[in-house]
């Protein structure tokens, strides 16, 4: 059974990095694979902010999602959520849902 692909703090990264690929390219390419993602965050934070949770931690989020795949999905699964992509996951739902725009607390990535 492979579940510590499941709980794993983040994948990887040091073939990509060696190659030149950056954190968001990869964050880029997993979104736009995974739109589902995307969407049960917004769906997730919409829910709170209309019981009227005025800041939410992405990290809480992704916990979440994670609980759901583990419930609902094979254990041998190799998908997983990279816990790298949280931060973009929070700048994307704040850049593109006006009503999301201020909920989540970011500071500046290292990579800019």
């Amino acid at each position: 059974m492979k579940q510590e692909h499941l709980f794993n703090i983040g994948d990887d990264d040091s073939d990509d990095e060696a190659l030149g690929i950056t954190i968001q390219a990869r964050f880029e390419e997993f979104h736009q694979a995974n739109p589902h993602v995307y969407n049960r965050l917004v769906a997730l934070s919409r829910q709170l902010v209309r019981k009227g949770h005025e800041r939410l931690a992405i990290g809480m989020l992704w916990e979440v999602l994670r609980f759901e795949r583990a419930d609902a999905s094979d254990p041998t699964s190799d998908w997983s959520l990279n816990d790298h992509y949280r931060s973009r996951y929070a700048r994307l739902i704040m850049a593109r849902e006006r009503d999301l725009a201020d909920v989540f607390e970011t500071r500046k990535l290292r990579s800019d």
